[in-house]
């Protein structure tokens, strides 16, 4: 993976919002699901926001604390 592919997407979110957060790394639509992890046994993760403020969603889907960037993407 390149480094673009695995950073983290830093994503205004508002307050009562749901966000689907891609688990598989498939999704066209990154950090979000897409639906392109149909056919497989991984399902998106629901966040839902309650303030409005600056996420960062873990863009190499190796973090520890899904479905934020943990910084891991540095060690790939």
């Amino acid at each position: 993976m390149s480094e673009s592919e695995v950073r983290p997407h830093a994503i205004e979110v508002e307050p009562g919002k749901t966000y689907w957060w891609c688990r598989c790394g498939r999704s066209q639509s990154q950090p979000f699901c897409d639906g392109s992890h149909k056919g497989t046994d991984i399902t998106p993760m629901k966040y839902e926001a309650t303030a409005t403020r600056i996420i960062w969603f873990c863009g190499c889907k190796q973090t520890a604390n899904a479905p934020f960037c943990d910084g891991t993407h540095k060690s790939l």
